[in-house]
């Protein structure tokens, strides 16, 4: 990958790099003491401190029995907690199970049950939700504990608020925790993200220390990231966008972390100019919020320099206009999924708009960009296949489910994306297609299968094909087509009512179309570019 360095005065990879997210830490405490680690309600963390407040989050976890390689989860929104709570999980040698916020009760416990977490760290309330009251009916037997964090009380004989469960680390020695902490290695698995697929089924992608560490070290030096950066972490810390490129990008570069809970132009405009944010990532959809924002003349950005964005389609105007308008001087895209940590390829923040916006860039460092043919043959220069990936960021599979992972990553080692794309003469990835249904709602990545197996469940619905269509604000929404059951009746808003009801919000279809019967093909299956057809017409 040919790619922007910055020189070593002014940004902050490692050389040699921490073996662990426990060994970066230790470290990062000591070469960015006395800089704030995470500042959040007019509070700052220092890096020094950041390492005796996670291992009071680990002895407490192992004086409830958790062992290294246990899973342990987080159900909250973007805070301070949530990241000593992770940084605790990672030191007491577990994976570390984020779940997102948007999820109803029955997927939480789905993801809670597969994944055997033994503990689940979650925020009493958030956005009118009663997180504790959605889980009940459906939690697993396996969870054993629930921890609230903040000032929320548990709902449930053995749970624990956040105070009484610090209360019990004291049952275990600092020196006991430390050791623990030491022998977490690069290849232990640090994380398990689950991301759903064409079967409907969210898998869990096992991530470890060192592969993690390994890439986003690389995104440090690309996007120039400097200790002192005061970075907006608006992507949600369950996502790898918020985690990975987030607040872990942040400790290795020694940058200060903002935790953002919910996007709100207002909101952000207000804390870009009050605290100065230097950094801000984000789908293009946040940028567009901001551009399109009535106070955006008004508005103090001057602090903003760094932001990192992605989709399969970026008009170069908004590349432009993001330089021009927002003040930013590093732009860049980049491309990744959950299966390799979340970073493949990134563009040279000093390439023109045109490449910017219109690819995602060359791989990072150690790793391959390989477009196939139908039967698995490299393709030249130009030409359109199937994206895969190889090298040390690939995961080590999806958890409890070798089939899967037969089918994702081949005997050579290329991990299928199911994404279509070309390379061109200097290697940069343009994204064009994509094989699998999976549309893009404000960010987040939708799978028609998931959303179908929910809708299919209400009484009235005898068929169901969801597709993606375009959307001026979200980039794209779902819209489900639907065969009725004979002498049923169902309406848009209602099902939707329904559907709002049952599933995370961005799954929700914004449209409804009703039909007497769907196109299908000669095996039967449904023909989904006839729909969008249709809809288009």
């Amino acid at each position: 990958m040919t790619a922007f360095s910055a020189s070593p005065d002014t940004c902050a990879a490692w050389n040699p790099l921490p073996l662990s997210i426990p060994a970066l830490l230790s470290a990062a405490a000591e070469r960015y003491a006395g800089r704030a680690a995470i500042e959040e309600d007019g509070v700052a963390t220092d890096y020094r401190d950041l390492p005796e407040l996670a291992l009071g989050v680990s002895r407490s976890l192992m004086a409830l029995g958790i062992a290294p390689g246990d899973r342990v989860a987080i159900w909250a929104p973007n805070c301070r907690d949530w990241i000593v709570a992770a940084l605790g999980v990672h030191c007491a040698g577990a994976v570390l199970v984020p779940l997102n916020t948007r999820m109803k009760g029955g997927e939480a416990a789905d993801i809670l049950l597969r994944s055997q977490a033994r503990v689940l760290f979650v925020q009493g309330e958030f956005l009118g939700v009663d997180y504790q009251a959605q889980l009940a009916p459906q939690r697993p037997a396996s969870l054993e504990h629930l921890v609230l964090f903040g000032t929320a009380e548990p709902q449930q004989a053995g749970d624990l608020g956040w105070s009484g469960f610090l209360g019990k680390g004291a049952q275990v020695s600092a020196a006991d925790a430390r050791e623990r902490a030491a022998a977490v290695g690069p290849e232990d698995l640090s994380d398990l993200l689950f991301t759903s697929g064409t079967t409907g089924k969210p898998k869990g992608v096992m991530s470890a220390h060192g592969q993690n560490l390994r890439a986003f070290n690389e995104y440090v030096k690309v996007i120039g990231l400097q200790p002192g950066d005061r970075y907006l972490i608006v992507n949600p810390f369950f996502h790898s966008f918020g985690y990975k490129a987030g607040w872990l990008t942040c400790l290795l570069a020694g940058a200060t972390i903002l935790p953002q809970p919910v996007f709100d132009a207002e909101a952000v405009f207000q804390r870009i100019a009050a605290e100065r944010i230097s950094v801000l990532p984000g789908p293009p959809t946040l940028y567009l919020s901001m551009l399109a924002h009535p106070r955006l003349a008004e508005t103090d950005l001057s602090s903003l320099r760094i932001a990192v964005t992605g989709a399969a389609t970026i008009p170069p105007v908004l590349i432009e206009r993001m330089r021009n308008e927002l003040g930013f001087a590093v732009v860049t895209t980049a491309y990744g999924l959950t299966e390799c940590g979340g970073l493949a390829t990134i563009c040279n923040p000093d390439d023109p708009a045109d490449i910017i916006a219109g690819t995602s860039g060359q791989a990072i460092v150690g790793t391959e960009v390989s477009i196939r043919s139908a039967d698995n043959q490299p393709l030249g220069a130009g030409e359109s296949g199937e994206i895969c990936l190889r090298g040390f960021h690939v995961m080590q599979g999806y958890f409890n489910d070798p089939a899967a992972t037969a089918e994702t990553i081949d005997a050579e080692g290329w991990l299928h994306t199911g994404d279509v794309g070309n390379l061109d003469a200097r290697g940069n990835l343009r994204i064009t297609d994509r094989l699998k249904d999976m549309f893009i709602v404000g960010g987040f990545n939708c799978y028609p299968a998931e959303i179908e197996a929910g809708l299919l469940e209400h009484p009235a619905i005898a068929q169901v094909a969801v597709i993606g269509i375009p959307d001026e604000r979200m980039g794209e929404v779902g819209c489900a087509c639907v065969v009725l059951r004979h002498g049923q009746q169902l309406d848009e808003p209602a099902l939707i009512a329904w559907a709002r009801e049952r599933m995370a919000n961005y799954k929700v279809p914004r449209q409804v179309r009703f039909f007497q019967a769907l196109p299908v093909n000669a095996s039967n299956k449904v023909v989904k570019n006839e729909l969008r057809a249709a809809l288009a017409g």
